[in-house]
């Protein structure tokens, strides 16, 4: 297949680094959305690859345990032909001391073209990418930011919903460690899309710089009324950590008030649509029937998650440029 056929526009693509979607445009999502069309089209041919990145070099660097995304950039990698090398911390110089900025360096000395990295502080993926010409792709970092999530996560709700520009997208659980909300928030914002972050007091930021000024995100403790005519239901996981740490009372509270059950999916628009990014606990904050029910598009998030991936990759990659 030809690199115009998977996306005519590619070239458009100048960021050497994907580290948030906060600094995406409006325009910048939509071509990552488009070329993962593209790239969805690829992954449903019998044969699922191209040798679009033959001679590119992808390292997964991952400091935290992962599955899904760590997984799904590798099917990413190899699908387009890319040679995909997969790093932990776990049996690596890491444990002998090596920085983070010496990793990277030798990574990049070693041929890596491109970086996806996961990392347990908030703003590692940004230090990398200061640190070496490799292309440096944000795969989760601390509290902060997972940008390939939240493109899936969007790229599932235009399937089913089209353009998102007026849409009502309720995000419930952990929003204050969420590295996910987050992201999504601002994917959505720059998609017009009308976003309500909910859960206990203790669970929600207490300001969001930029989101409520421009009035299309708000927080409330209240699911039940922040449910009501929704597009997208989204839950978030709850770590039970937060329970030994007082931020929850209890996990029988918080079912009571912030499950996602069918009883508060009613109240929700007609089609709406139930998401996760996972790893779910079923019976806590997602009842079993409705995470296995037709609205929910779950399995589906994580399908897209490798052509969402392949897309970012291939526009990475700059071959198109």
């Amino acid at each position: 297949m030809a690199d115009e056929t998977i996306s005519p526009d590619a070239g458009s693509w100048r960021r050497k680094d994907l580290l948030d979607t906060d600094t995406l445009s409006r325009e910048e999502i939509a071509l990552v959305l488009k070329t993962a069309e593209a790239m969805a089209e690829v992954r449903s041919r019998p044969m699922p690859k191209v040798a679009t990145l033959r001679g590119i070099t992808v390292v997964t660097l991952f400091y935290e345990q992962s599955t899904r995304t760590r997984a799904s950039f590798e099917v990413a990698g190899k699908a387009m032909g890319a040679d995909v090398v997969n790093l932990t911390a776990s049996g690596s110089s890491v444990e002998k001391g090596e920085s983070l900025v010496d990793t990277v360096r030798t990574l990049e000395a070693i041929g890596a073209d491109i970086i996806v990295m996961r990392h347990s502080k908030s703003g590692a993926p940004a230090l990398a990418a200061r640190t070496t010409k490799a292309r440096v792709v944000n795969g989760g970092d601390g509290q902060h930011a997972h940008p390939t999530q939240a493109l899936l996560d969007v790229f599932t709700m235009q399937q089913h919903l089209g353009d998102l520009a007026g849409k009502r997208v309720v995000i419930v659980g952990d929003i204050l460690h969420s590295r996910v909300a987050r992201s999504n928030l601002w994917a959505l914002m720059a998609l017009g899309a009308d976003v309500t972050l909910t859960g206990p007091a203790t669970l929600l930021p207490q300001t969001l710089v930029g989101a409520s000024e421009a009035g299309r995100c708000r927080t409330t403790t209240d699911f039940d009324a922040a449910i009501e005519g929704a597009d997208v239901v989204m839950a978030l996981r709850i770590q039970k950590e937060r329970q030994a740490t007082g931020l929850i009372p209890s996990l029988r509270d918080y079912i009571r008030g912030y499950q996602l059950n069918e009883t508060r999916l009613a109240r929700a628009k007609p089609g709406a649509l139930v998401m996760h990014p996972g790893p779910k606990n079923e019976g806590i904050e997602v009842a079993p029937s409705v995470a296995a029910g037709a609205a929910s598009v779950i399995d589906e998030q994580v399908a897209n998650g490798v052509a969402v991936r392949m897309a970012v990759l291939y526009l990475m990659a700059g071959r198109a440029a």
